[in-house]
């Protein structure tokens, strides 16, 4: 069914005249009476009586006339729903307890008029998420690509912010009395990422990281989620992992689990945002001013060689540089 036949009806009920109508819809009469005629085929029915004032409504016209409007309804809908600057700003996070969504609800609670969609690509390849901002399917991605000559000339890539790494423990665990640990005292520790994915940013970044500090990083078996790494650690006396400081993890108290801030140098990973360089949705440049102005972390800091340079005043204005 043609959808402008529909509006073209709809707005000639209403205003009783199809030049009313015409004019509103920015078309000709003839259109707009061509539109209807087509409709009344397609349904079988006639729709109007013309009169000497305009035109009525049939019976049939009437029994049509509040579906007509719940299609055109929808239809609105479904067009703001994907039309950049109308649409809710669409960002994609690694997950919704992750340091980005925990941030970006920090964001939404300082502006709540902020019509905002934070959404879960559940993918582990970049170029995914780079693929998804070009089509126009999210307007950011929390997600670096490590390899900027990889990056499309039409897709940027900015800073977001650092998020450190704290060592989480079990009570049993031999470091789970410290305060705060140097990365020299993890050395000959088992640190356990299970399910690392190959050829993924944290693949790379937990690859630079056990390499810099000659860490023992453990990628075996697979991520049966959050619960079950939780439970294992709260168990073991040897095993430990490694979270951001703003990750959110919920277990029982039972656990007694243990979050330690590794300093000197503090472990960064370096969060980055992925945005169209062309006109990028209105509602990204408050996000970016509000991950600009976070809190610096205190130096020294480690980064991998791949993090993207601190924000510059023009990031947010969606031009090549």
């Amino acid at each position: 069914m043609d959808t402008e036949a529909v509006r073209s009806f709809v707005r000639a009920a209403e205003l009783g005249q199809l030049q009313h109508a015409a004019d509103e819809l920015g078309v000709t009469q003839q259109a707009v009476s061509k539109r209807i005629a087509t409709l009344e085929r397609r349904l079988g029915v006639r729709l109007f009586t013309r009169t000497a004032r305009g035109v009525e409504l049939t019976l049939d016209g009437q029994a049509f006339l509040p579906h007509a409007r719940t299609i055109i309804a929808g239809v609105d809908r479904a067009l703001t729903a994907i039309r950049p600057g109308s649409r809710a700003l669409r960002i994609d996070v690694l997950g919704l307890r992750s340091a980005q969504a925990v941030v970006l609800h920090e964001y939404w609670r300082s502006h709540p008029e902020t019509d905002l969609d934070v959404v879960t690509l559940r993918v582990n390849d970049p170029r995914a998420a780079v693929a998804a901002v070009q089509a126009g399917e999210i307007d950011a991605s929390f997600r670096s690509v490590t390899d900027p000559a990889a990056l499309p000339r039409d897709v940027r890539m900015i800073h977001a912010f650092d998020s450190p790494l704290e060592l989480l423990v079990g009570p049993r665990h031999p470091l789970a009395s410290a305060r705060t640990l140097t990365p020299d005292r993890l050395r000959r520790h088992r640190i356990w990422v299970p399910g690392i994915a190959p050829g993924s940013e944290w693949a790379e970044f937990y690859d630079q990281l056990a390499t810099e500090f000659d860490l023992r990083v453990d990628a075996a078996g697979p991520n049966f989620g959050d619960e079950v790494l939780l439970d294992i650690l709260a168990d073991s006396a040897d095993v430990a992992t490694l979270v951001g400081s703003r990750d959110r993890y919920i277990w029982p108290t039972t656990h007694d689990l243990r979050r330690i801030p590794v300093v000197n140098p503090t472990l960064a990973y370096p969060l980055s945002l992925l945005l169209p360089r062309a006109n990028p949705h209105p509602g990204l440049r408050a996000v970016i001013n509000h991950l600009a102005a976070l809190t610096p972390l205190p130096e020294p800091v480690w980064r991998p060689s791949w993090a993207a340079p601190p924000h510059r005043n023009d990031d947010t204005k969606g031009q090549p540089q």
